[in-house]
C-alpha cells in the first residue's frame, strides 16, 4: 500500500479519536476544573481531564495553608493554568489565582446586573469608607453615601467629617458596585445608587409646587437638609427667607419640624423653599419706595462689591462699592449695624434689587 495512503489513514484515525474525546488543550491563563489524584507534603497532584498531570506547588500552599488543609482525594478544584509544562514535566496550576479570577468575575457580574449587595465598613478616612465584600476591599467616596449617612458638617470641616464617618465603622451597608478594575484591584461602590429605585418610587408621589412637612436633619453653611417621606431635600440658603441670610442656623435647628415647598426635582435631588411660603415683600416695594426717595437704613453686611443696607424687616438695598471708591473708604464711612441716610437710585422688584447712594451728614451740611 502506498506510504501516502497509510499516513492519510493514520491522520484520519487520530482526528476521529480526538473528536470522540471532545478534548481542548488548555493554555496558560485558562481556569478549569480538575480532580485531586494524589496529596503529598506541600504538593497536590490533579487530573486535568486527559491532559497532563497538574501540580499545585508548596510555595502556594505555604502562602495560605488554611485554603488547602481540608482538601482530600477525588475533590474537584477550580484551578488556573500557570505553566503548561514545568521542568519536571507537570502542568503547574494555581488554586489561589483561580479563586481571585472567579471572585473578580463574580463581582463584575454583580456590577453589570446592578445588584444590591451587603458590605462591611472596615475603616474611614477623610475621603470616604473602606469596605469589605466577597473577600475584596472596596472604597465608597463620601459623595456616594445615602442621605441618612451623609455627614452634615458645617463649613465642611474635614476632621468633623471623619468623626461622623467613623460612626459607620463595622456597620453593614447595602451598596452597588459602580466601577471595577480587576487589574488594579480597585472597586468603587455606592450606597446612594443602591437606593435609587426606592427613591424614584417615593418621588413619583410628588411634583414641583407640592408643600411637604418634614424634619430638619442637618444645617450647614449653604442651607438646611429636610427629611420627608423616604426622601431628603435641600433648602438652599437663598430659599430660606426673603432677607439676606448669613447663617442658616439662625433659622433652623436639627430635629425641628417645618413645612416647605418643592421648587425643583432633578433626578433624585429635591430642592425646597420656605421662602416660597412667605409673602414676597418685594411685591409691595413699588408702593412703599420710589426712585429718588431719601430713606434710613442700617448696615447689615459688607461685601467686596458694596454694603447691604437693611431698610425694613425683609427689604435690603445695596450701596455699591463705586459710591465709595474703595473697600477701605467704604468701611471708613460706614459701620455695621449703624443707621445712615440713603437715596434710592434704582428699584428692580422682579430681581429683588434696590441700588442706594449714601448721603452723609457733612454732604447735607455743605448743601
Amino acid at each position: 500500500m502506498p506510504t501516502k495512503l497509510i499516513n492519510d489513514k493514520k491522520i484520519g484515525l487520530m482526528a476521529t479519536l480526538i473528536s470522540r474525546v471532545d478534548f481542548v488543550i488548555p493554555k496558560p491563563g485558562d481556569v478549569i476544573e480538575a480532580t485531586v489524584v494524589a496529596i503529598k507534603p506541600l504538593m497536590i497532584f490533579l487530573d486535568l481531564k486527559n491532559f497532563k498531570t497538574g501540580i499545585i506547588l508548596g510555595s502556594e500552599i505555604k502562602q495560605n495553608p488554611q485554603q488547602f488543609k481540608n482538601i482530600k482525594l477525588n475533590d474537584t478544584l477550580t484551578v488556573k493554568i500557570v505553566d503548561l509544562e514545568n521542568e519536571d514535566g507537570y502542568t503547574e496550576v494555581s488554586m489561589l489565582e483561580a479563586g481571585e479570577e472567579k471572585k473578580w468575575q463574580f463581582l463584575k457580574e454583580k456590577m453589570d446586573n446592578s445588584e444590591i449587595i451587603e458590605a462591611k465598613v472596615l475603616k474611614a478616612n477623610k475621603g470616604g469608607l473602606m469596605m469589605e465584600m466577597e473577600n475584596a476591599e472596596a472604597f465608597m467616596p463620601v459623595s456616594q453615601l445615602s442621605s441618612s449617612h451623609y455627614p452634615r458638617v458645617e463649613g465642611a470641616n474635614k476632621q468633623k467629617i471623619l468623626s461622623e464617618l467613623n460612626k459607620l465603622v463595622n456597620q453593614i451597608l447595602k451598596i452597588k458596585i459602580i466601577d471595577l478594575d480587576a487589574r488594579e484591584k480597585k472597586i468603587i461602590v455606592s450606597e446612594k445608587s443602591a437606593e435609587e429605585k426606592k427613591l424614584k418610587k417615593a418621588l413619583e408621589k410628588y411634583v414641583v409646587g407640592d408643600i411637604v412637612e418634614g424634619i430638619i436633619t442637618g444645617v450647614v453653611d449653604f442651607g438646611a437638609f429636610v427629611k420627608f417621606d423616604e426622601l431628603e431635600g435641600l433648602i438652599h440658603i437663598s430659599e430660606i427667607d426673603w432677607q439676606i441670610i448669613d447663617n442658616p442656623a439662625d433659622f433652623f435647628k436639627v430635629g425641628e419640624k417645618i413645612k416647605a415647598k418643592i421648587v425643583e426635582i432633578e433626578g433624585d435631588k429635591v430642592s425646597l423653599s420656605t421662602r416660597a411660603l412667605k409673602e414676597n415683600p418685594w411685591e409691595k416695594v413699588r408702593d412703599d419706595y420710589k426712585t429718588g426717595q431719601i430713606v434710613r437704613g442700617s448696615v447689615s453686611k459688607f461685601n467686596p462689591f458694596g454694603a447691604f443696607i437693611k431698610l425694613d424687616e425683609h427689604v435690603q438695598g445695596l450701596a455699591h462699592i463705586s459710591e465709595f471708591g474703595t473697600e477701605k473708604k467704604m468701611k471708613e464711612k460706614l459701620e455695621l449695624d449703624k443707621t445712615y441716610n440713603f437715596k434710592i437710585i434704582s428699584i428692580k422688584p422682579s430681581e429683588y434689587r434696590m441700588a442706594l447712594k449714601p448721603i452723609f451728614e457733612e454732604e447735607i451740611e455743605e448743601k
